[in-house]
C-alpha cells in the first residue's frame, strides 16, 4: 500500500510546460513520490502523449507559449475519465480559475507553487490557491486584468474577437496581456 507522499503504484501523470527547467525539476520531484512521469510541451504534443495510455493526472500550465493550456482540459477530461488536471499559472485570475474548472480541471494553482501543495491538490485535497489570498480591494489594474481575461475565455483566446469587444486595437490587448497581472 502507498503511503500518504506516494502515488498508487503506476499512476502516469503528465507535465505540460514550456518551460524545459520547470518541467525538468517538477518531473524530478514527483517521480520521486512514485508517479511515473511525462512531460510536454504544447497542446499537440501532450494530446500525442496521452493517446498512449491512461493517465491518472495532469498537470497544465495555463500560458503555453502563444497556446493556453485550458484548451487541453475538455480532450483530456474526454480521453481518461477520473483524471485529476491541476492548471497552474503565474497569471492567477478570479475568471481563468472559474474557466478551467468548468472546462473540467480539477484544481486551480497560483505560481509559485510548491511540490507539497500539488501533492496534496492530487489526493484530492483543497488547494490554497485562491482562498488563502488576503481579501484586499484589488486595484485598479487588477480589475482591468481580470476583465480581460473574462472577455478572453468568452471568445475562447481569440484575441482579435477580444480587442473588438473591449473597443482597443489588437497589438494593445497583446501588450497588455503579455504583462504579469498586478498583484492586488
Amino acid at each position: 500500500m502507498a503511503s500518504t507522499e506516494e502515488a498508487p503504484a503506476g499512476d502516469r501523470l503528465l507535465i505540460v510546460e514550456d518551460d524545459p527547467t520547470a518541467a525538468g525539476l517538477l518531473a524530478r520531484a514527483l517521480g520521486k513520490h512514485g508517479y511515473l512521469v511525462e512531460t510536454a510541451a504544447s497542446v499537440r504534443e501532450a494530446l500525442e502523449v496521452s493517446a498512449v495510455g491512461p493517465l491518472q493526472a495532469a498537470i497544465v500550465d495555463l500560458r503555453l507559449d502563444r497556446e493556453s493550456g485550458l484548451e487541453l482540459v475538455p480532450p483530456l477530461v474526454d480521453r481518461h475519465p477520473g483524471i485529476r488536471i491541476l492548471v497552474l499559472t503565474g497569471y492567477a485570475s478570479v475568471a481563468t480559475a472559474v474557466q478551467a474548472i468548468k472546462r473540467g480541471a480539477s484544481d486551480y494553482l497560483a505560481k509559485p507553487v510548491g511540490v507539497t501543495e500539488i501533492l496534496e491538490a492530487l489526493r484530492g485535497g483543497r488547494s490554497h490557491a485562491l482562498r488563502d489570498r488576503p481579501l484586499e480591494r484589488p486595484s485598479v489594474r487588477r480589475l482591468e486584468w481580470e476583465y480581460i481575461q473574462r472577455v478572453l475565455a468568452d471568445h475562447e483566446g481569440n484575441v482579435s474577437k477580444t480587442a473588438r469587444t473591449l473597443g482597443m486595437q489588437r497589438r494593445t490587448l497583446q501588450r497588455k496581456l503579455a504583462k504579469r497581472p498586478s498583484k492586488t
